[in-house]
């Protein structure tokens, strides 16, 4: 049997939980603020509408992070240099992990409401395998590198939201710097 698409309403009510939700995990000073009664008022929606549509709150915070990545990984699938496919292996690891510090940087609030939903192991999340794999077969392209999966796991570690918060919050290291000692550290691991 073909899959059934949502109804027009229901789509529209995706659509508009997901941006209250941007908006409000955009304002709030921390992510724990946020409730669901609160994104359910802002986008003029019952709290079983938001439950029926994502499970709860984890489910919707992942709709919305999937969301805000889908620029992102489109660029990364199929897009050109230096983040796409074509980048020669060396120079696309330092590009990707710039685009997910970018990334955590735009999205700190939801990154990190994310990480602290309480959903078991970051290593787990749909997002991180993702990540995780991309970078790992990039890896395994560099002659020369060994232990890919553990180099993928340390330079992915590097990108976490929280420290990315620990950083660029509360010790204010600029963007720039950081991006730049991310960069650094990469080609470092790399031998570049």
């Amino acid at each position: 049997m073909p899959e059934r698409k949502p109804r027009k309403d229901a789509a529209r009510n995706r659509e508009a939980v997901l941006a209250a939700a941007d908006a409000l995990f955009a304002r709030s000073g921390s992510p724990e603020d946020v409730t669901m009664a609160d994104i359910a008022a802002s986008a003029g929606v019952g709290k079983g509408t938001l439950f029926r549509a994502f499970g709860d709150r984890t489910g919707l915070l992942r709709a919305l992070y999937e969301a805000r990545l889908t620029p992102v990984r489109e660029a990364v699938e199929s897009g050109p240099p230096p983040l796409g496919p074509a980048t020669p292996p060396a120079e696309r690891v330092p590009a990707l992990l710039d685009a997910l510090l970018c990334f955590k940087l735009d999205n700190r609030p939801l990154a990190l409401a994310l990480e602290e939903s309480g959903t078991g192991s970051p290593y787990q999340a749909e997002h991180y395998e993702w990540w995780h794999g991309l970078l790992r077969s990039v890896l395994e392209q560099i002659p020369g590198l060994a232990h890919g999966d553990f180099t993928a796991h340390a330079l992915l570690a590097a990108t976490r939201a929280d420290l990315v918060e620990h950083l660029a919050g509360k010790g204010g290291v600029p963007r720039d710097r950081l991006r730049a000692q991310l960069a650094h550290f990469s080609n470092g691991v790399l031998g570049v």
